[in-house]
Formats: structure tokens, C-alpha cells, sequence
């Protein structure tokens, strides 16, 4: 269950990511796997992974 929940928060902040700056990063996901072609902010990658861990929204 928190597996599912990190994975999930990590696919959608790096779309999320995308939407914000999608000259600059392409996401692109193909059932179990991910492709990821640019830059991605980790500060804000890592926010959402111990939220999703803490329980936040």
C-alpha cells in the first residue's frame, strides 16, 4: 500500500513537473515503466515522496 502510494506520488509530480515546464521536461509512462527526458527538481520531487510517506494530501 505505501509502496503504491510513493510510486503514484512520483508519477504524478513529475508530470505535474511537465505541465509547468514542458519545453524543458517530457514524462511519458508505459504501464510499470516510466520515461523521463529533462530536468526535474528534486527539492520538489522529494516534498511529495515524504508527504505521500507522512500521509499528506
Amino acid at each position: 500500500m505505501l509502496e503504491q502510494k510513493v510510486k503514484e506520488a512520483i508519477v504524478d509530480e513529475l508530470k505535474r513537473q511537465a505541465q509547468l515546464r514542458p519545453n524543458d521536461l517530457k514524462v511519458a509512462q508505459d504501464g510499470h515503466k516510466i520515461h523521463v527526458n529533462g530536468d526535474i527538481d528534486l527539492d520538489d520531487l522529494t516534498m511529495v515522496v515524504i508527504g505521500s510517506i507522512a500521509g499528506g494530501p
